[in-house]
């Protein structure tokens, strides 16, 4: 199994012409999406529980010469698209910019190091890594990442990245201008410095293991849950503490992810809230695959709540991904199926130019 910075960076973009000094390079994934769910029907949303949506991520790559490289991830996306959309208000379009970074890399033979510094994805965890929708075998994301309240946040934070490998040893330090449990723009208040820290080990090919934190404060004063009284935000960090392995063997792949996380308060008892989830895809045939994903959280604030998904796959060609999917959700706010989605998903994957230069 390649280590995880080069999973990441082949994730953001694949490099025009690997040979080649300089060079641009555009790919793109588009997501068509049909969902049925009764959470589209409930409050607040209170619509029909028949839902389409689209996603696309573009990836454009501008190698600017052999160490130098501008490298970005725009996602355009309708609402509602993603599962934790379906119970809250509004429709309409959204445009995130997911990364947008320059980065300065040296590679040798047993070890290299990658400088970032941008709008970059969070550095905790490993999920961030398969975002892409051509790229996660299942439809949804597990419970602890994604936008609303999520205690990591799958869009980008502005900040500076440093990757290295050595052998089978990665390593990753991230500072950043706020907390992945609630991401500031650089245009916000209450902005405040937040680390991360991660590294791995690959124990054989196929088979790695990671561990990874972050700290710093979380809060904004006009934040949903920043309560009359409370002390100043920049006294309240979050903690994370993660662990991640991966296994890959024949026709079997397995992942697996830990983390705890706390949030602290003064006027009210500190959050503690753990994840974890384990996920497996089996590839039936060359165009067939079937994945399954459990998950489940737990809190010193509500019960817990745990989370089954299942997905069939169909590649038609090279190009495109077709995905079939079913989640059931037990929690005490659904009572039966009332929290179970079924959807659709046809994903197309382009490359509309890749130019090489001297």
């Amino acid at each position: 199994m390649k280590t995880l910075l080069f999973l990441s960076l082949a994730f953001q973009a694949v490099l025009c012409g690997q040979e080649a000094d300089s060079g641009l390079d555009l790919r793109a994934t588009i997501s068509v999406q049909g969902a049925y769910s009764e959470r589209l029907a409930a409050a607040p949303r209170s619509g029909e529980p028949v839902a389409g949506g689209f996603r696309s991520v573009l990836y454009p790559n501008w190698k600017l010469s052999p160490n130098w490289t501008l490298s970005g991830a725009l996602q355009i996306s309708s609402r509602p698209y993603f599962f934790e959309q379906f119970s809250t208000q509004g429709y309409g379009l959204k445009t995130d910019v997911l990364q947008a970074h320059l980065s300065y890399s040296r590679f040798w033979k047993k070890s290299s190091v990658v400088f970032r510094t941008g709008l970059l994805s969070s550095a905790f965890g490993s999920f961030l890594l398969r975002y892409d929708d051509a790229v996660n075998p299942l439809i949804d994301m597990p419970m602890s990442y994604g936008y609303y309240y999520r205690r990591v946040s799958t869009l980008g934070l502005a900040g500076a990245q440093i990757d290295a490998t050595f052998g089978k040893v990665d390593l990753r330090a991230q500072f950043v201008n706020s907390s992945p449990a609630n991401r500031r723009s650089v245009f916000d208040r209450d902005q405040y410095g937040n680390w991360t820290a991660g590294s791995g080990y690959t124990i054989a090919q196929g088979f790695r293991v990671g561990v990874s934190a972050y700290r710093g404060p979380y809060l904004h004063r006009q934040y949903a849950f920043y309560f009359p009284g409370e002390a100043k935000p920049r006294g309240l960090p979050a903690t994370a503490l993660g662990a991640d392995a991966q296994w890959a063997r024949g026709h079997w792949n397995v992942s697996g992810e830990w983390q705890r996380f706390q949030l602290a308060y003064r006027a009210i008892p500190a959050v503690n809230t753990r994840f974890a989830y384990g996920e497996i895809t089996r590839t039936l045939h060359p165009r067939w695959y079937v994945a399954a994903r459990i998950s489940q959280m737990g809190t010193n604030i509500s019960p817990d709540r745990q989370t089954y998904e299942f997905a069939v796959g169909f590649r038609p060609n090279m190009l495109q991904l077709l995905k079939i999917g079913y989640q059931i959700q037990q929690a005490p706010n659904f009572s039966g199926a009332s929290g179970n989605t079924l959807a659709l998903q046809i994903i197309t994957t382009l490359h509309p130019f890749s130019i090489a230069g001297n």
